[in-house]
């Protein structure tokens, strides 16, 4: 079998190329959705890195990135396609006004389509990284809908006719698990949770994302972090706030992480008023000990 990568190794490697840190099960399950045209469905907390996999994914093969970012309330019309109903009327004006033959079908050309991200996956096939991402913010119908679309890459389009990819984009499901996924859903992907990662990983991940800041401070800040995340508040920091707070601290020329700079500078890993109250009254504790 024919694949872009020669082992999970090969892969593993490519990824850290790209300044992206996977564990061995991540990059094995990303290695089988490549190799055998399988979804890829992640879950884990906010920030711990999921929807960069299908952004560095798209970079090492050379395809086109298409994002469906799913929200409450999206149905199929606006991830599927839609027509041009503004152009359409112009058209129609333009029929009124001069002596044509032009027909009621022909406002439904391929040139009044708006593709939307589904589609345009179908239309570009292989060449595209299909990113679905947040799956768990739309509601069941459109799930089953998603599900169709996975099953087939096609679509029928009653004015236009039947739209399939030769061969299927690479995909890639992303969810926060706000609500329970549905098992057909999950039966039709490979399925991979991603964690917070461990101490040294963070240090490691910190360091190749942002190599201006200094090992000791990102081990401090990632020591920090850890322990916020093991405190009782409402939104745990990702990994991508580690390294935001990271460069904060160092683009203020602090060497290393105190509890004045902490409290000063929550704001670039705690997004929400109760969890920077709580934190700045445990600000020693968050500290202690963190510059090793």
């Amino acid at each position: 079998m024919r694949t872009a990568f020669a082992s999970v190794g090969d892969l593993q490697e490519a990824l850290r190329e790209e300044r992206y840190l996977a564990d061995r099960g991540l990059a094995t399950a990303i290695y089988l959705a490549v190799s055998l045209d399988k979804p890829l469905l992640l879950e884990g907390e906010a920030g711990v890195g999921k929807t960069e996999v299908a952004k560095v994914l798209a970079s090492l093969l050379g395809r086109e990135l298409i994002r469906l970012q799913c929200y409450e309330g999206i149905d199929a019309a606006q991830a599927l396609y839609e027509w041009n109903y503004s152009r359409q009327l112009i058209a129609v004006r333009a029929m009124q006004d001069v002596s044509s033959e032009a027909h009621v079908a022909d406002l439904f050309g391929p040139e009044f389509l708006v593709e939307r991200p589904l589609l345009a996956a179908i239309r570009a096939g292989s060449r595209a990284v299909l990113l679905v991402d947040e799956l768990d913010r739309a509601d069941d119908e459109f799930e089953a809908f998603l599900l169709e679309i996975l099953s087939e890459f096609a679509v029928t389009i009653p004015e236009v006719g039947r739209i399939a990819a030769e061969e299927p984009p690479l995909v890639v499901v992303t969810s926060n698990r706000t609500r329970e996924l549905h098992d057909a859903l999950k039966r039709r992907c490979l399925y991979h949770w991603i964690d917070h990662p461990s101490l040294e990983r963070e240090v490691e991940i910190v360091r190749a994302r942002a190599p201006e800041v200094s090992e000791h401070l990102a081990r401090d800040v990632a020591t920090a972090v850890m322990r916020l995340r093991a405190m009782d508040i409402a939104k745990r920091p990702g990994v991508a706030e580690t390294i935001d707070w990271a460069n904060a601290v160092a683009f203020l020329g602090v060497e290393r992480l105190d509890a004045e700079t902490a409290a000063a500078t929550l704001g670039t890993v705690l997004k929400d008023h109760e969890d920077q109250e709580l934190a700045v009254s445990r600000i020693a504790e968050v500290v202690e000990g963190a510059d090793g």
